[in-house]
């Protein structure tokens, strides 16, 4: 069996720094001074943390809730989750997916949502798997703290169709200064490389009629070239494109990016991690530096490692997993 050589993966390490929270968890029940459980406190996403103590209060089995002060930020970092990253990374086209279906696909996979980004179309079930690997962001400094508000305004309680107190004028909140975090991806060069067209294993991006196979590839290809006008990328169309290593040598339909397509389309991606921002929530967040590792061996994610052999630059070829079977 013919093994696989060259760049497998593009692996990173993310520092990005900001203030306060992005990316908030909503209100949490925690226990309030008098004992009695309040919902007014609401907290930012913490990894690991939960709201029960692990005292048990009865012998129903009824756990006590933790108050807003019991956290050990060390603990349970704030992080921004991948899923809120990945949405401000291709936010100019978030919601452009909401009007996909099979008739438009095309325009869809012929941009960096449908090369980079992946999607799902329920009704068709479509599909292109994201070559993107993101991790969550954690915070590093762990500056949080506990914060008293009042609402403005009337201060009378709000009550529920039963008539019991439902609000308080005061409410609180687990806010944060500056920030420092840390996150990790990858992009896969095998799920980058290859866009089947055939439903065969159940993978098609898009169903097509035999006579607009061709020009997809070109669609393709023609947007790559816009990313960089100053490089000659190429999509090729086949009936049969294997997967490399396998027994039957049964093929797909699909399009195969060379080498230059392949480096054009992950430039593009650190670029747009490298440039990523995100302002809400009266908080901000930004990266500041992406080192890079253009992975040739068998490790995932070897950069986190103190030791490993990182390589910053693609000194080889990115490995090809795939083949035209006639």
């Amino acid at each position: 069996m013919e093994k696989i050589t060259g760049i497998k993966s593009v692996d990173f390490k993310i520092v990005a720094r900001g203030y306060g929270v992005v990316n908030w968890n909503g209100p949490t029940s925690l226990m309030g001074d008098d004992g009695k459980t309040v919902d007014n406190h609401t907290l930012p996403k913490l990894r690991g943390y939960s709201n029960l103590s692990g005292k048990i209060k009865d012998e129903n089995g009824y756990k006590y809730k933790k108050q807003a002060t019991d956290i050990d930020f060390k603990e349970t970092p704030l992080y921004i989750s991948q899923n809120c990253i990945r949405h401000h990374l291709f936010r100019d086209q978030s919601f452009d997916l909401h009007k996909a279906e099979n008739k438009n696909l095309r325009l869809v996979l012929a941009s960096i949502t449908g090369l980079v980004r992946g999607y799902v179309v329920p009704k068709t079930q479509c599909k292109r798997t994201s070559p993107l690997l993101l991790e969550d962001f954690v915070d590093q400094l762990y500056k949080g703290n506990f914060e008293q508000m009042g609402r403005s305004g009337s201060k009378e309680k709000e009550t529920n169709k039963k008539g019991k107190d439902v609000s308080s004028s005061l409410f609180s909140k687990t806010t944060f200064g500056d920030t420092e975090y840390i996150s990790y991806g990858s992009i896969s060069i095998e799920q980058l490389q290859f866009i089947s067209l055939d439903n065969k294993f159940d993978r098609a991006a898009m169903n097509v009629e035999v006579s607009q196979r061709k020009e997809i590839s070109q669609a393709v290809q023609d947007f790559i070239q816009r990313l960089d006008p100053t490089r000659n990328p190429k999509v090729t169309f086949h009936e049969n494109y294997v997967r490399k290593g396998t027994i039957f040598e049964e093929g797909e339909v699909g399009l195969l990016l060379d080498n230059e397509a392949i480096d054009i389309v992950v430039k593009e991606t650190l670029r747009m991690i490298e440039e990523l921002t995100i302002r809400q929530a009266k908080g901000y967040m930004c990266v500041e530096d992406v080192k890079k590792d253009y992975n040739d061996s068998h490790k995932m994610m070897r950069i986190k490692y103190p030791e490993s052999d990182v390589v910053e630059g693609a000194n080889q070829p990115y490995a090809v997993y795939f083949y035209g079977k006639s």
